[in-house]
């Protein structure tokens, strides 16, 4: 039971972080006319990918039965998933502000 309360934080921050992602990207796409051409918008939107599969996973993690491998194993790729998505997005946002893509 204990295992759940991950899925049920992972999923609402996950939904949370998609939506930084679109914002980026729409953020980006207004300040291309200014800045120039960029890599950042497809990067962002990536990220938002990896955010949306772990809240599919941790959706139907929650979804599955109390305790069911399957849904230990979809809680955990959605961990996962929700950990490479911020690293990520923290790694765009660093290269975009040193102006490295």
């Amino acid at each position: 039971m204990a295992e759940k309360k991950l899925a049920s934080h992972i999923l609402p921050n996950s939904a949370t972080m998609i939506g930084v992602c679109v914002t980026a990207v729409g953020l980006v796409k207004v300040a291309e006319a200014h800045i120039g051409p960029s890599s950042v918008d497809n990067y962002c939107a990536t990220a938002g990918v990896v955010f949306l599969i772990s809240a599919f996973c941790s959706y139907l993690s929650l979804r599955m039965e109390d305790g069911s491998v399957l849904a230990e194993r979809l809680e955990r790729v959605a961990d996962i998933c929700f950990m490479i998505g911020l690293i990520g997005l923290t790694l765009i946002i660093l290269l975009f502000a040193y102006e490295v893509i």
